[in-house]
């Protein structure tokens, strides 16, 4: 081969060899445009979403609670009594945290008949929200706090209803929820109108009385987990899985009370 043809055929493989590279560059710069819409449409699309999920919790709307019921106070030690007037006998004590989801199945499933039964006035109901879950990891731990301490900062007049939406609007476990904000809503809902009320929830100025209360739970009490329910100081078992089966315990308790 000639000299002018070999630096032809290497002018030549020069030439298609810029032409792979520039052909491999425009692949290079698409694939990254490409990639780049993908992360930007992911971006737009979780944002869509913690809006949309924001949006939902601020729609969330308490209910004032209208069914039966007997009066209710609230005691010193920060626990609810609901009982009519002159019922001492049977008591039905309820340990709970509103942040446990065993807790909200209970409400679900017999928390009617327990209303029920006060109005009747076959039990003097005592409610004892605490802390449970003070071992536990963020988030459980703090949505735990903040609902009891929001919860003690409701008059008594309203704590029915306001008892009744923590269980409705109660986070999924291992998720944030509580927000200070929105137990300060739900509470306005119901019909709170103490003008502290919002300083009390969001500075958790029921705190000491929480950890008290959940002293006397654990310590006192020995209670290892919630719901516990106990009848005349009697912890039940089998009888808190439904309302039918509640309503028998109160009952046969009352008559061999007499």
């Amino acid at each position: 081969m000639s000299k002018a043809a070999r630096q032809r055929s290497a002018r030549e493989r020069l030439a298609e060899q810029r032409k792979r590279e520039q052909a491999r560059q425009r692949q290079r710069r698409l694939l990254a445009v490409v990639l780049g819409s993908v992360v930007a449409v992911a971006a737009i699309v979780a944002v869509v979403v913690v809006v949309v999920d924001q949006q939902g919790r601020r729609d969330q709307k308490a209910t004032v609670y209208s069914g039966p019921q007997a009066p209710v106070t609230r005691e010193s030690d920060g626990s609810i009594v609901m009982a009519k007037e002159g019922v001492t006998k049977p008591v039905l004590e309820i340990f709970e945290d509103f942040q446990c989801p065993a807790c909200k199945q209970f409400e679900e499933s017999t928390g009617k008949t327990v209303k029920q039964l006060a109005a009747e006035g076959k039990v003097k109901v005592v409610y004892r929200p605490f802390h449970l879950f003070g071992q536990q990891r963020d988030p459980i731990r703090s949505n735990s706090l903040r609902s009891a301490a929001a919860a003690l900062c409701v008059p008594a007049d309203q704590w029915l209803s306001y008892h009744d939406a923590l269980f409705k609007f109660q986070p999924v476990e291992g998720r944030e929820g509580f927000a200070a904000e929105d137990l300060v809503a739900w509470g306005k809902d119901v019909g709170v109108t103490d003008p502290n009320f919002d300083k009390c929830v969001t500075d958790q100025q029921k705190k000491s009385q929480v950890d008290a209360m959940t002293k006397y739970a654990l310590d006192e009490r020995k209670v290892t987990g919630t719901p516990t329910v106990f009848l005349d100081g009697r912890k039940l078992e089998n009888e808190i899985g439904s309302g039918d089966a509640l309503r028998q315990a109160v009952e046969s308790a009352a008559q061999s009370g007499r």
